[in-house]
């Protein structure tokens, strides 16, 4: 049936066919004893009426001139009504419904004439004088009754151009929004895949970093002494086991939900010790204080800090220079968390950073601030009077009420 139904809204010349069909054999059944001449024209008025309601929709300004043309024409050859005659109906509803707005208002005054000029036709003398015989309010109570299908019809037509309207109104709207949704969805898939490309970068840039360190220091050593480059290819392995999980953790991302259930969560700032310990076995000296009163965090919040201090150790371990040192400091305020990373280095950290970035590529602070602005902080960073370089964060905090 929903398929039919769409057939006949695609080809509707078939269905004003049809009701052609109808209003011609109206016209057949109905009582015509004219003859000769006479009959011979209401039959091509009802062969005319029954053409114009075949193209009615695909002419609609065209056709409802034409028919009112047609009426006229009627009365005043003195072509009496007849069943063909109800066409002039769906000509008054296609102007309404179809018909530009000129054309709806024409239908409209043809269908208030149709009254007057019926009852025009049926009350003529044989001398051709105007009407007689019968009372003005008589002949007007008849005139606005035979004109009231005809209005009710146009009104039927413009409830159908307004409900048309609604409805390819709705049509416009819900492309609009498919439209917008298929857009998000393109922002967010570029968001998640710039952050998996943060959280990857942070990965392997902080643990090789490390294991590069760890194996110049075991080959240094391997002679001399055995046991520390042992020990350095011991922290080469562990470190290497912890990017994989920490790979693994960030890919689960990409699988099912009952996969990425697998793994932990992501770090916050209480992994921060562990993290400095690993800094400290690759031989970088780093002091760690807090201030404030330790509460919990956002996630978003918790894994920026973390992604944070890892990112600025990295730098300083690969431009800071022989012999530095570092200092992280992290003071939870009432409205706001306040990190700090600073070295002493004399290297090449100030020049690179200054220039945008710690790689060699202009990733390093482009991520710090892209991640410091996903949760509306703010980010300084800059050289250091006297040496060494300084990153300060200021991350805000929902306040408790």
């Amino acid at each position: 049936m929903h398929r039919l139904n769409a057939w006949l809204r695609g080809h509707p010349m078939v269905v004003d066919g049809a009701w052609a069909s109808i209003v011609l054999f109206l016209f057949a059944v109905s009582n015509d004893t004219n003859a000769g001449s006479y009959r011979l024209t209401s039959i091509l008025t009802a062969l005319l009426i029954a053409l114009l309601m075949v193209v009615r929709r695909r002419w609609p300004d065209v056709t409802v001139t034409a028919a009112l043309l047609l009426g006229l024409a009627q009365v005043a050859a003195n072509v009496d009504p007849s069943g063909s005659s109800i066409g002039y109906l769906v000509f008054v509803y296609t102007g309404a419904a179809f018909g530009r707005p000129w054309i709806s208002r024409l239908a409209l005054a043809g269908g208030l004439l149709s009254g007057p000029l019926t009852v025009h036709s049926f009350h003529k003398t044989s001398d051709g004088g105007p009407p007689g015989g019968n009372s003005f309010w008589g002949l007007a109570f008849t005139s606005a009754l035979l004109s009231t299908p005809f209005v009710l019809c146009w009104a039927w037509g413009r409830l159908t151009r307004v409900r048309r309207a609604y409805l390819v109104e709705l049509e416009d709207r819900a492309e609009r929004l498919e439209r917008e949704r298929d857009a998000q969805a393109k922002v967010a898939v570029a968001a998640e895949r710039a952050r998996i490309a943060r959280e990857l970068h942070d990965v392997v840039a902080h643990n090789v970093s490390v294991m590069i360190v760890q194996a110049d220091g075991a080959a240094y050593v391997m002679d001399n002494s055995p046991h520390q480059a042992k020990e350095a290819l011991a922290t080469i392995a562990s470190t290497g086991r912890q990017a994989l999980v920490e790979m693994r953790r960030l890919l689960g991302v990409l699988r099912s939900a009952d996969a990425a259930e697998e793994y932990v969560p992501q770090p916050s700032v209480e992994e921060l010790p562990e993290l400095l310990e690993q800094v400290r076995t690759a031989g970088l000296p780093v002091e760690f204080s807090t201030s404030g009163e330790p509460r919990e965090l956002p996630r978003g919040v918790e894994l920026t800090v973390y992604r944070i201090v890892q990112e600025a150790l990295t730098n300083v371990r690969k431009h800071g220079g022989p012999n530095v040192s570092a200092r992280v400091a992290v003071d939870f305020g009432d409205r706001d968390l306040n990190v700090l990373i600073e070295d002493d280095g004399r290297g090449s950290t100030d020049e690179q950073l200054a220039r945008g970035g710690a790689d060699g590529q202009g990733h390093g602070l482009i991520g710090m601030r892209e991640r410091i602005g996903m949760v509306s902080g703010s980010l300084d960073a800059g050289p250091r009077p006297g040496g060494g370089f300084r990153i300060r964060a200021v991350l805000p905090l929902k306040t408790a009420k």
